[in-house]
């Protein structure tokens, strides 16, 4: 948002609020369903975010980017719903997470340097492209929206902030409150959980 977006946002600008609530409602909807076991209450948990950011734009001090505040909101409010303690889980804890089955993908999955550094190097932004079947295509992203959610919930939490929504690292570190290396820590094996998924689903028959 630029000072004359939260300028008018301060003064009641209805008009100004409709455009925040049309740009963040969707990333919200999405943040909250992580924490929500339905899509009611992750509306209600979103309902009850934007009346604390309308109860608290005067306060808001402009050191973190107004998405990122009104997702900290989001946050906040949801876990205390769901009963979740703060995700600054020690760094020496990552090894344990939830039953040891970790396994690493080969590093030559992903892509080592360039914008695109940790991206994985084989599967296509264009889901449609694979199969070619447009109609399977939504069962791909199905299944890896289903492997998302049985994801450990920091690795999940990381994730979709990273890969479904697009945040940077900066951006998730401060909205989770935890380091850099333990985010890429987070990340990595939850690609990693994923790109295990894909292979499997994307994995020829074997004949008879």
């Amino acid at each position: 948002m630029t000072e004359v977006d939260l300028i008018a946002l301060r003064r009641g600008d209805e008009a100004a609020f409709r455009t925040l609530v049309k740009d963040c409602h969707p990333t919200l909807i999405r943040l909250a369903m992580m924490y929500s076991p339905s899509r009611a209450i992750a509306e209600e948990t979103v309902q009850e975010t934007w009346i604390a950011v309308l109860r608290g734009l005067d306060g808001f001090a402009g050191r973190a980017s107004l998405r990122t505040w009104i997702c900290r909101i989001l946050v906040r409010i949801a876990q205390r719903r769901a009963g979740i303690e703060s995700r600054s889980t020690p760094f020496s804890t990552l090894d344990d997470d939830h039953g040891g089955d970790f396994v690493a993908v080969a590093p030559d999955s992903f892509v080592k340097e360039g914008p695109r550094t940790g991206r994985w190097v084989t599967v296509p932004d264009d889901w449609s492209r694979v199969p070619e079947d447009k109609l399977l295509s939504y069962e791909l992203r199905d299944m890896v929206k289903a492997e998302i959610a049985k994801l450990p919930p920091a690795q999940r939490e990381v994730i979709t902030l990273r890969d479904i929504e697009g945040w940077s690292t900066a951006e998730v570190s401060e909205l989770l409150g935890i380091q850099d290396g333990h985010q890429r820590v987070l990340l990595h094996r939850a690609r990693s959980r994923v790109r295990l998924a894909l292979e499997r689903y994307l994995e020829p028959p074997v004949a008879a």
